[in-house]
């Protein structure tokens, strides 16, 4: 009985130092992962130059870079408001000449900042932006690709804030039921997209109401709504970046100037 005590101490003492090194390696792997995944939602597609200009305002055109970036017509008194999810890992500079283009038809137009760089992380983000415009009568929350998935997750965990939501290339996920919703909105896909296919957008119609306005950029893909250059998985654009900014821009006007009065199509 005391040898057999005694060889089961023996194991005993083996096992310990070889659990030890499994739980180290298992906490060295796992801090691997985590460090791999912020170095990678760090590195975000980087905005070009000429919207890195666009953040210079003028004498029309004020625009402050802070915790977010604000886009507002100068001497005009705004109503409507437009809070902008960038795309995932997309800087959200990218975004800056569709911004400043969009507010020069009279909106406060808002480009929000995220955590990491995903707007999953930045859910609630839209609540700062409106509790710091109180001037603000009308808004409509938005966003490309992630983006506007997580801002379409706001409209649906608010529903009584926003007055309307505008897609750029994007679709609610399947946890954002909106189409029971008494919301207005408008979903803005390309053509060419490879990362939010036409196809997706019409499986995914069935989240948003029924009423929701289509505008369809013939020859566009995902890259083209945003300044930062090609996309991988993106499909090759038939246009150019900027004809196919001018045709977001005016279609994210018209919806902004009556968020969701015009007829669905």
């Amino acid at each position: 009985c005391q040898e057999r005590l005694f060889l089961d101490r023996i194991h005993t003492m083996k096992t310990k130092p070889f659990l030890k090194r499994i739980v180290f390696l298992a906490g060295a792997f796992l801090v691997l992962i985590v460090l791999g995944f912020v170095i990678w939602a760090l590195s975000p597609y980087q905005a070009e130059i000429e919207a890195v200009e666009a953040l210079q305002g003028n004498d029309r055109m004020q625009v402050v870079d802070g915790d977010w970036i604000t886009f507002s017509p100068r001497n005009e008194k705004l109503t409507t408001g437009f809070i902008l999810y960038p795309g995932g890992r997309v800087d959200p500079e990218a975004y800056a000449l569709a911004a400043r283009d969009i507010a020069a038809c009279g909106n406060l137009v808002v480009v929000v900042r995220m955590p990491l760089n995903l707007a999953v992380f930045g859910i609630n983000q839209a609540e700062r932006v409106i509790r710091d415009h109180p001037e603000i009568e009308n808004w409509v929350v938005g966003g490309h690709s992630l983006g506007g998935a997580m801002a379409a997750a706001f409209a649906d965990q608010n529903p009584d804030q926003p007055a309307g939501v505008l897609l750029w290339a994007s679709f609610p996920g399947d946890q954002s039921e909106l189409s029971q919703k008494n919301i207005n909105v408008m979903s803005i896909y390309a053509s060419h997209d490879g990362l939010a296919t036409p196809q997706e957008i019409e499986e995914k119609a069935y989240l948003l109401p029924d009423d929701t306005y289509y505008v369809l950029i013939e020859g566009g893909n995902h890259a083209g709504f945003g300044s930062y250059g090609p996309q991988k998985g993106d499909g090759q654009a038939r246009i150019s970046r900027e004809d196919q900014r001018s045709m977001v821009v005016e279609a994210s006007c018209d919806f902004l100037d009556e968020p969701g009065g015009q007829d669905g199509q």
